[in-house]
């Protein structure tokens, strides 16, 4: 069975965008001996939670964060915080 030929990945990309591109016609399977094992030691710091509310609370949400220079999660975090007994 013939090998087929495999173009070597450059030294270099000139972008991510090229980089990309070249990853997208190209299999990953034909480069294992230039992958490398790393370690990686991660800290989580913060998690992030999706809670749906409604468009008026939203918008009421956003001007007053506006107005207080802050962002809306630290707003609504705040708020909540104070309803639920929890402090701030």
């Amino acid at each position: 069975m013939d090998k087929k030929h495999v173009e070597p990945t450059p030294d270099n990309f000139e972008s991510y965008e090229a980089a990309a591109d070249f990853w997208d016609s190209h299999d990953t399977t034909d480069y294992l001996d230039e992958f490398r094992t790393i370690e990686v030691k991660v800290e989580l710091r913060a998690r992030h939670f999706e809670v749906e509310i409604d468009e008026n609370v939203a918008k009421a949400l956003q001007v007053q964060a506006k107005a207080q220079g802050i962002k809306i999660s630290d707003l609504a975090s705040t708020l909540l915080r104070q309803q639920l007994g929890l402090g701030v």
